[in-house]
């Protein structure tokens, strides 16, 4: 595995990208695509979009997207108290980032608190003891401890309607063992680096090809639609993470994933066949899943007609949306298979 692919990695983990605030993640990219003379430009949507030509112009447009946002909170409001109330961005959930320390990204500042469920030691008279046996907890139950003023978080640009995200000292990566790597925003930021893969490696494409870091993925994927509605490629490949779980067939945590159909609609078989084809002439094995409660840039433009043919290309992942698990050899895997299709 190129040493480039973990570095990468490591770097846009620690980078802040909640859906709508991504201009952290946006510096890095565009610091990392100047360092490889790579032509790009960034659209009214925010999408980051770099071109590589083909020897024949007229050859056919082949878009590969990694989506550049993470999820994360809203902020709901501000109470009197300081403490700030938050709701979920894309999917997800109080319970599996536990209590600890989340940012707050102010217009003006940014500002750690803690994610709080309230203290355990209670009985039936304090609201948090259902929590414990009873009932699952639900953002509505949480909230954001700041031990600050509302007029001070006023001044910081925090208001209804900021990001918040895992603070960063938290979402430093961890290698488990030799050859996986777990965080959280893995999912997007593994298939960023596979994306930045085929910016260094790719050269004389059989078509033309548009690698596009799309913006607002996890709340509709808003920048995948733009995106493709302005260029209208005649394929589009997603790059995505599968989740683990015993109800999909996934037998190998090092080996792709092309998905069949997700919860927006069916990919395209003939270009998932033409997928396999070139894992094989680059000998490399793939695996198939049909998912539920998942969508990518792929299947949501494809709904939508804004592109004709789609697919979507997967690296087996542990704990999805949560604390993420990833074999680095199915990162590889995955940025070879592309090279080879291209």
């Amino acid at each position: 595995m190129p040493e480039t692919l973990l570095r990468d990695l490591e770097a846009m983990v620690l980078c802040h990208a909640p859906s709508g605030n991504e201009a952290e993640i946006d510096r890095w990219l565009i610091g990392r695509w100047q360092s490889l003379g790579l032509p790009f430009h960034q659209d009214a949507a925010g999408n980051l979009i770099a071109r590589i030509g083909a020897t024949d112009p007229q050859a056919p447009t082949v878009a590969i997207t990694a989506h550049k946002d993470e999820i994360g909170m809203i902020v709901k409001r501000i109470d009197a108290n300081g403490r700030v109330q938050v709701r979920k961005l894309g999917g997800s959930f109080p319970w599996v980032y536990g209590e600890g320390v989340v940012d707050l990204l102010g217009d003006r500042e940014t500002l750690s608190g803690i994610l709080s469920f309230g203290s355990r030691h209670v009985s039936h008279e304090s609201p948090q003891q259902c929590f414990q046996n009873d009932q699952s907890l639900k953002w509505e139950d949480a909230w954001v401890e700041t031990k600050r003023i509302a007029d001070d978080l006023r001044r910081a640009g925090i208001r209804p309607g900021t990001r918040g995200v895992v603070g960063r000292h938290r979402k430093r990566p961890f290698l488990l063992g030799e050859r996986h790597i777990a965080g959280y925003a893995l999912d997007n930021r593994a298939s960023l680096a596979i994306l930045i893969q085929l910016a260094e490696r790719l050269r004389a494409p059989r078509v033309n090809v548009l690698l596009a870091a799309t913006a607002n993925e996890e709340v509709g994927a808003i920048g995948a639609q733009y995106f493709t509605f302005d260029q209208r490629p005649d394929v589009l490949i997603a790059l995505e993470i599968c989740p683990l779980s015993p109800e999909y067939p996934i037998d190998r945590e090092d080996t792709p994933v092309l998905l069949s159909q997700d919860g927006y609609g069916v990919y395209d078989d003939t270009l998932n066949l033409e997928l396999t084809a070139s894992a094989a002439e680059a000998g490399i094995e793939v695996q198939n899943a049909v998912l539920a409660g998942f969508g990518s840039d792929g299947s949501i433009a494809m709904k939508n007609g804004h592109v004709p043919r789609a697919a979507c290309l997967a690296f087996p992942t542990d704990n999805t949306h949560g604390y993420e698990i990833v074999h680095l050899d199915a990162l590889e895997r995955c940025a070879q298979l592309l090279l080879a299709y291209l």
